[in-house]
């Protein structure tokens, strides 16, 4: 369940949104549970990048 609440707090990050309450639960976090779930969102918003990409390209016919 940590890392759901490292998910959360990660994403909360990146959209710059998160209560006052959150934000002090998430001082109980280690560092490297924060890493490995920004390092897994990295890999997500990359794939899903990629895959926009791809079929924008095979859309256009390229």
């Amino acid at each position: 369940m940590r890392l759901a609440q490292a998910l959360r707090a990660v994403l909360a990050a990146f959209f710059g949104v998160r209560r006052g309450r959150a934000a002090g639960a998430d001082r109980a976090l280690k560092g490297w549970e924060v890493v490995v779930a920004a390092l897994l969102v990295a890999l997500l918003a990359a794939v899903l990048l990629w895959g926009l990409v791809r079929g924008i390209v095979a859309v256009a016919g390229g």
